[in-house]
Formats: structure tokens, C-alpha cells, sequence
């Protein structure tokens, strides 16, 4: 019988599919404005269709994200491309990305110099959604971890899953009857005849694990400093938020998560905007993110309420009662710590829960978030834009609470 065997197709795109390159360019995608921090400043990053070209071109190169004969292979047939062989290749992998729905181009019409004839890239929510699950499945993997429920408390409630002892109804459980305790209890009234009359006092409901929902807000320092002294901290911030939000809407669907940028002033942003977001010439106003935080929870009707703070700074900045903002760079300015100490006490009276994230180890900062975990009786974490990941999503998910009445 003819067989027939099917492999890879390795041809004039190098048998890469779309995912493929996604995966290559996340960094790409996601940059924040390390790799030149003194440039003009842009709220998102700009992306052109030739700087696209060029990274995908790079990312060929290197050949990291393929094994390495592979790798090779792809190096070698670069190497010897003519110029327009490589551009017609490079076209057709960006026309791949287009095709499949992970990035759209706009041609900008009136540019000069430089700008004239230029087109623009941006990624869709669908290449947004698939670097959180990259990015959680790579923190997951290093952790051991392959599935995960609901945030589980000490406390019971009805539901379909026994797991606790019988309870009498009540108005409003869940009804899961408990078959047996139900007889038995009408049996114990009436004694063994037939017919058995059951009466409402007889219904027992089974019990099951309270599983809590919750309400995170996330906020992220995006100051001038996250990308200062020879370290990007904002891109593996962004990633950790891209998955988080991911492992949330597929695992915890009955939790919300947003998203607030705290800089000079502070701003509530789309998940699906994070992955173009720089950072920018600003100083670090923690109280204006607490306030806008605290706002966006009071919408949600959630058990538990939580603000995941990820910052490299002290406080540095405050917005007055006339609108003007109050800059001091230098130390704990008494009157900036003890208006965002005002937040957090607020913070606690409300029932909400700080933990913070540290991704430096200056004096200041850790005497800031010293005071703030003691008032909210949250955590703190010094650790890296390495590690960052596997902290913060290990804290949410092993994040256990019980309410004592």
C-alpha cells in the first residue's frame, strides 16, 4: 500500500507558522522604551511595518525560540539570499501575521522626510491574548504547575460538589438534597412507616467548599525610572500583567482584573492597551493610583478586594487641591508619604488588601512599603523583573482567607 509521509513545510517561509513569529517578536511587541530611553517621548510605542521587518529578520538570526539544527538551517539560507530575496521573504511573514489577525498595518498619509510612505504596525487583542497565555505558560512551566481551580477559604457554603457534612435547608441554599439525612431526619420524627410524610424541617442540603471570587487591581509604576540604570522593569511587569489577565479570565472567571498606570498622575488602562504602553519622563505618585484603585473596586461586588501595587520607587510626586502636582525626588517628603499613608489607611478601613511588589531595594522604598504592609497587613516581595512572574502568580493563587464572624 502507498504511504504517504507529512512533515513541515520548509519552503520559501521556512515552515513557520504565525504563532511561531508571535512567540519570536514578543519582546518586540512589548517593549517599553528601554533599548533607547532619552528618545522623544510617546505614550505607545510606534511600530513601523521596517522595523517590524527588521525584527523579524533579527529574530531569524538568532534563532532562539527553534531548535538548533533548525536554527542553523535558517541561518544558512539567509546568509545566502540576495537583498531581494530576503524583502520578499520578510514580506511574506508579515503578511502571515496580517493574515492570521495578530497585527494590522495603517499607511499614514501626508508624512515628511523621514515619515513620508511610512506604515504603521499594531497587534490586535488577539496577538495581546496569546503573549499572556506565552507568558503564563512559560511562568507556570518553570514553577512545576499544570492546573489550577478556584481560590478555595476555610468557609462552606451549598453547592453541587459535597465536600462538608449536611446542613438543614434554609431559603436561598443551593438545592444539592441530601437524600439520605433527609429520610433519616423524617424517620427520626415518625419512626419507621409508610407512607413518610416529609415536612420542611426534615431537608438537609449538602455542603461544599465556599470558593471566593475577587477583585484585583493592578496598579504598574510606568516612571522614567523602570527603564533607568541599566535594567528594563517595565516589560516584565507588562508580561506578568498580560498573564495574569489570562490565567484570570480561563481559570478564575468569576474574578475581575484591571488595570491602573501610575506615573505623575494616574490613569485606568485597557488590558488590551498594556502591550503598546512606554514609560515615560515621570515621577512616581503612588496616592493618585491608591485613589483610582480604590474607586474602580467600589464597583465590584466581589468577597475579596486586593491591589497588586509592581513599583521601583518611593513616592515622589502629588497632586495638590488646586490640580498643580508636587514633585520631590530627593528622600521621604514628609508631606507626600503622609498624604499616600492617608490611602492606604482608607485602603484597610474599606477591607482591601495591598500587596506590593518591589522591583528595587533603595532605603526609601523599603521604608515606604514597611509602613504600608503594616497598615494593610498585606505582603511585600523584593525580587527582580526575572522573578517577578512566579512570585506575583504564585501569591495569587495560593492566596487563601477566612472571614470570622
Amino acid at each position: 500500500m502507498k504511504s504517504v509521509l507529512y512533515g513541515r513545510y520548509t519552503g520559501d517561509d521556512f515552515g513557520l507558522s504565525a504563532e511561531d513569529l508571535l512567540r519570536a517578536l514578543a519582546d518586540f511587541f512589548l517593549q517599553s522604551g528601554f533599548d533607547n530611553p532619552y528618545m522623544q517621548f510617546s505614550e505607545f510605542n510606534q511600530n513601523t511595518l521596517e522595523d517590524l521587518k527588521r525584527a523579524i529578520e533579527e529574530a531569524l538570526a538568532r534563532g532562539d525560540f527553534l531548535d538548533q539544527e533548525r536554527a542553523e538551517q535558517i541561518r544558512q539560507s539567509l546568509e545566502n539570499m540576495s537583498q531581494e530575496e530576503l524583502d520578499q521573504m520578510l514580506s511574506r511573514l508579515v503578511q502571515k501575521l496580517v493574515d492570521e489577525g495578530y497585527i494590522t498595518t495603517e499607511p499614514q498619509s501626508g508624512g515628511q522626510g523621514r515619515d513620508q510612505g511610512r506604515v504603521d504596525v499594531k497587534i490586535t487583542d488577539k496577538s495581546v491574548d496569546f503573549l499572556g497565555f506565552k507568558t503564563l505558560k512559560d511562568l507556570l512551566g518553570s514553577l512545576g504547575h499544570a492546573s489550577f481551580g478556584a481560590h478555595d477559604t476555610r468557609d462552606l457554603a451549598t453547592g453541587v460538589e459535597s465536600s462538608g457534612a449536611a446542613k438543614k435547608y434554609e431559603f436561598g441554599d443551593t438545592m444539592n438534597l441530601d437524600v439520605g439525612q433527609t429520610l433519616f431526619s423524617a424517620m427520626q420524627r415518625e419512626g419507621l412507616k409508610l407512607p413518610l410524610n416529609l415536612e420542611y424541617e426534615d431537608l438537609h442540603v449538602h455542603q461544599s467548599e465556599y470558593q471566593s471570587s475577587c477583585a484585583t487591581v493592578l496598579m504598574l509604576d510606568c516612571s522614567h525610572s523602570m527603564i533607568l540604570y541599566g535594567e528594563d522593569r517595565f516589560t516584565p511587569a507588562k508580561k506578568v500583567a498580560l498573564a495574569l489577565a489570562h490565567l484570570i479570565r480561563t481559570q478564575y472567571p468569576g474574578d475581575s482584573l484591571r488595570c491602573v498606570l501610575f506615573h505623575d498622575t494616574a490613569e485606568e488602562l485597557r488590558i488590551e492597551e498594556l502591550a503598546r504602553v512606554q514609560v515615560g519622563p515621570y515621577y512616581t505618585n503612588t496616592r493618585d493610583g491608591l485613589i483610582l484603585a480604590q474607586r474602580l473596586l467600589m464597583q465590584e461586588r466581589k468577597d475579596m478586594k486586593q491591589i497588586v501595587m509592581i513599583t521601583d520607587g518611593k513616592p515622589s510626586a502629588l497632586t495638590l487641591e488646586d490640580g498643580r502636582i508636587y514633585r520631590n525626588a530627593f528622600g521621604l517628603d514628609p508631606l507626600v508619604i503622609s498624604r499616600t499613608l492617608e490611602e492606604v489607611n482608607r485602603c484597610k478601613r474599606q477591607g482591601i488588601l495591598i500587596n506590593t511588589f518591589m522591583l528595587a531595594s533603595d532605603y526609601g522604598l523599603v521604608q515606604f512599603i514597611q509602613k504600608v504592609t503594616q497598615l494593610c497587613r498585606g505582603k511585600a516581595y523584593f525580587t527582580t523583573p526575572y522573578t517577578l512572574g512566579q512570585y506575583l502568580l504564585m501569591d495569587y493563587m495560593n492566596r487563601k482567607t477566612r472571614t470570622i464572624h
